[in-house]
């Protein structure tokens, strides 16, 4: 087990900060749509246990969370580059909780993403030392309803932790409101990283998402089992939904 946490938790001012665009140019452009947010109350403790020194878990109320996100990449290209079709739009699914460093600053930590993507496999993991992975990916979408049937397979694993969610939004989408839970567990724009034995932190810049409750009548936890993590085996504990946001992406800089 690793100590507990030295610095304080994040204040309502730190989280309302990091949702501040960096005065400098970003090195990508995204477009992020129908995000599904699953997500799990877990032990603070274990999710300790899996952290690089340096990160702290997030609590609300004292839960630590962790989350399951499937959503679609957009026009994904560097800032000097059109979008490419066929490689610029994929699938990603990720599993992440939330963390924070020695300066109070909140953000992900991603235990596994995964994408029907070879370059954005590659991508992601050469320059941002993100874990992902290679999937086999399919999705459908009723434009009526906006109904989603959304499938994932990781290459390379069994067959019986391939992954399905169908979902579709449900009331009006909002703002999350400042120190409510779906602040907590949707506003985050840094994500931390480990590469090549360093650490590293970087920011996504975009509107707060209006979000949404979620009709979820298909999901699993089978890519929480694969990050190594204990398997809730239950329904989620917070459900949210996000038709999307447009995104600029900062590079990463050593912490």
């Amino acid at each position: 087990m690793k100590s507990a946490a030295a610095t304080p938790p994040p204040t309502l001012d730190q989280r309302l900060l990091v949702r501040r665009r960096p005065d400098r140019r970003p090195v990508m452009y995204h477009s992020w749509r129908d995000l599904l947010f699953l997500h799990w109350r877990i032990d603070p403790k274990v999710i300790q246990s899996t952290l690089p020194a340096g990160l702290y878990v997030d609590t609300f109320d004292g839960d630590a969370w962790v989350a399951i996100v499937p959503f679609f990449m957009n026009n994904i290209r560097p800032t000097w580059f059109p979008a490419v079709p066929g490689i610029s739009q994929f699938q990603e699914t990720n599993v992440r909780t939330y963390v924070y460093n020695e300066h109070g600053t909140p953000g992900v930590w991603f235990y596994s993403l995964d994408a029907n993507s070879w370059p954005g496999v590659k991508w992601g993991r050469t320059f941002f030392g993100l874990p992902y992975h290679r999937a086999r990916m399919s999705a459908s979408r009723d434009d009526t309803s906006h109904r989603i049937d959304y499938r994932t397979h990781r290459r390379r694993t069994p067959r019986n932790l391939s992954s399905h969610f169908i979902y579709s939004p449900e009331g009006a989408a909002v703002t999350a409101e400042p120190g409510s839970l779906e602040f907590f567990l949707a506003e985050r724009y840094v994500l931390f990283s480990h590469h090549r034995g360093r650490h590293y932190s970087g920011i996504v810049s975009h509107p707060p998402y209006p979000v949404s409750s979620a009709d979820v009548s298909c999901w699993d936890d089978n890519l929480i089992h694969l990050a190594g993590l204990p398997t809730p085996g239950r329904a989620p504990d917070h459900i949210l939904m996000s038709r999307g946001v447009e995104v600029e992406v900062f590079p990463l800089e050593r912490v």
